[in-house]
C-alpha cells in the first residue's frame, strides 16, 4: 500500500530531516511511526502525502509514484495533520461539502458518510456553526470526518490523538480498524506509547532522521517489555535488539 524507498530530505542550513528511510506498510496494517521531537517523523508525513519534495529516493503509493503520479496518489490517501488548518470561515457542512467536491464524491454517498461520522464524533448539531467558533477538539474531529469522506484506501495521521476526548478516541481506534478490515493501511505517528502498543500491528521507531528499529509490534515488544521501554533503550543507546 505504502513502500518508502531510500527516502532523503534535508533542510537547507540545518542537519535536520531523514537520511534513507525505507519502510512498508502493507494492506491491513496499523503502523505506528515512533520517535521523540525532531526525530523527522512529521517531515517523513509530509514527503509521502507531497507537502515536501525530497532530495533522493522514492515514494510508491499503491504501487504510484508520489513523484510522478501525484495525483492520482492524493486520491487514494487522506492525510490528517496535528494541528488542522481549516477553512474557519466556512460553516463545519460547508466544509464538509467542500472536501467531497474535490474528491467528487457524490451526494448521496456524501450525505450518508457525513451523517455517520458526524454522529459517532457527536458534532453533528455544531456543523451548521462556524468552523471559527469550534474547540481545537471540534477541529479536529472535522479533520477526521473530511479525511473520511472520500473512503481513502490510506490514512496518514500524526499525533490524531491530540485533542480528542476519550470517547472520540475509541471511535477513532474503530474507525481504523474498519479502514484495515476493508483492505485499507493506517500510517501514524504518536507520542502516546501505550496506545500504540495496543492498536498497532507493525511499529517503526527513528532517530535523528535515521530508522533504528522496524516491524511487527510483537517481535519488537517481547514478553514482559513495553514500546516505552523499548523506545527509551533507543533515544538512549540509539539501537534495539
Amino acid at each position: 500500500m505504502l513502500r518508502i524507498q531510500n527516502l532523503t530530505k534535508h533542510y537547507k542550513g540545518s542537519n535536520k530531516g531523514v537520511t534513507k528511510l525505507n519502510l512498508e506498510i502493507k494492506a491491513g496494517d496499523i503502523y505506528g511511526f515512533i520517535g521523540h521531537n525532531g526525530a523527522g517523523k512529521t517531515t517523513t508525513i509530509k514527503c509521502i502525502t507531497g507537502i515536501h519534495g525530497f532530495d533522493e529516493g522514492e515514494i510508491l503509493v499503491d504501487g504510484m509514484s508520489v513523484k510522478t503520479d501525484t495525483f492520482a496518489c492524493k486520491q487514494k490517501m487522506a492525510y490528517i495533520p496535528d494541528n488542522p488548518d481549516l477553512y474557519e470561515y466556512m460553516t463545519g457542512i460547508q466544509y464538509l461539502n467542500f472536501i467531497a467536491d474535490i474528491f467528487g464524491v457524490v451526494a448521496k454517498e456524501r450525505e450518508e458518510k457525513i451523517q455517520k461520522y458526524a454522529d459517532a464524533f457527536e458534532i453533528t448539531a455544531s456543523l451548521g456553526d462556524l468552523i471559527s467558533s469550534y474547540s481545537h477538539g471540534m477541529k479536529q474531529k472535522l479533520a477526521i470526518i473530511s479525511a473520511l469522506v472520500h473512503d481513502p484506501k490510506l490514512l496518514i495521521l500524526d499525533e490524531p490523538f491530540v485533542g480528542l476526548d476519550p470517547k472520540a478516541s475509541v471511535v477513532l481506534k474503530d474507525i481504523m480498524h474498519q479502514i484495515c478490515a476493508k483492505g485499507g493501511a493506517i500510517f501514524f505517528s504518536t507520542h502516546v506509547l501505550d496506545v500504540a502498543e495496543k492498536l498497532c500491528n507493525k511499529v517503526a521507531i527513528i532517530k535523528d532522521g535515521e530508522l533504528i528499529t522496524s516491524g511487527e509490534m510483537d517481535k519488537i515488544v517481547d514478553e514482559g517489555t513495553s514500546l516505552e521501554s523499548i523506545f527509551m533503550e533507543v533515544v538512549n543507546d540509539g539501537k534495539a535488539d
